[in-house]
């Protein structure tokens, strides 16, 4: 059972994943990931590609905004339990529950659920 404290944390990203348009999420990302790994968590091979998408010049295809927005939910579900330095360094740190990938190898692997379902663990204390 959730508690409180995840269930509002969950609820607040979700609602500003879904207020952000994809330029601002990857701008997000960019900044507090570097635009070499935002291109590897998206999936694709050129990093210029993103600064394109974070001023709006070009869209991603949906398989890398679906990876984007993910990343993006995740991040902000660990911050608004914690704080932006906790959540940047467990997006980037290896993970138990993930096979120790980070959250973000397992992102741009496409295992949105496990990483979600290790977010809530963090959140609640089980690791």
């Amino acid at each position: 059972m959730q508690t409180q404290r995840e269930i509002t944390a969950e609820a607040a990203a979700n609602r500003d994943t879904a207020r952000q348009t994809t330029a601002e999420i990857a701008r997000f990302l960019q900044d507090t990931f570097s635009q070499r790994l935002t291109a590897h968590i998206a999936g694709i091979e050129d990093p210029k590609q993103v600064g394109k998408w974070s001023t709006a010049q070009i869209t991603p295809r949906i398989d890398s905004e679906l990876r984007l927005r993910a990343a993006y939910q995740v991040f902000q579900t660990i911050e608004h339990a914690e704080n932006c330095h906790t959540a940047r360094a467990w997006m980037i740190g290896m993970n138990p529950q993930l096979d120790d990938d980070s959250p973000l190898q397992a992102i741009s692997a496409d295992r949105f659920k496990d990483v979600m379902a290790a977010a809530r663990s963090y959140i609640k204390g089980d690791l």
